[in-house]
């Protein structure tokens, strides 16, 4: 398994919107779990969201439901998180996470490998 990669962070208005990617190259990547977490400075990492290998479920925090949507194209190995309706709450440096397993987790004991983040800036 290859370390996954995140893009698409940036810095946008409150309201706006921001689409990340995850590209994850690697043969399990089709079997497991996928995962977003993020973390703001002086806060510990929290989890965002996850979405089990077939893309079949899904699971959101509370704080982002009904804002941001996970999905996943496994025939390009990458997931996706759109964001939408930014808050200035929302910035953080975001991670993408591959799990150790197929089904969605919030725990982060889950995953087994993490990207290097993509920073996520929204300003009010």
């Amino acid at each position: 398994q290859v370390q996954p990669v995140e893009s698409g962070g940036g810095l946008v208005q409150a309201g706006g919107s921001l689409r990340l990617s995850c590209a994850a190259p690697g043969r399990t990547f089709s079997s497991s779990a996928m995962g977003w977490f993020r973390q703001a400075p002086g806060k510990e990492r929290e989890f965002v969201a996850a979405i089990s290998w077939s893309g079949g479920s899904t699971y959101y925090a509370d704080s982002v439901k009904g804002r941001f949507t996970i999905s996943r194209d496994n025939a390009k190995n990458t997931v996706y998180l759109q964001m939408n309706s930014l808050k200035p709450e929302d910035t953080a440096v975001y991670y993408c996470a591959a799990g150790r397993y197929g089904l969605g987790s919030q725990n982060r004991h889950a995953y087994e490998y993490w990207g290097q983040g993509t920073q996520v800036t929204v300003s009010s």
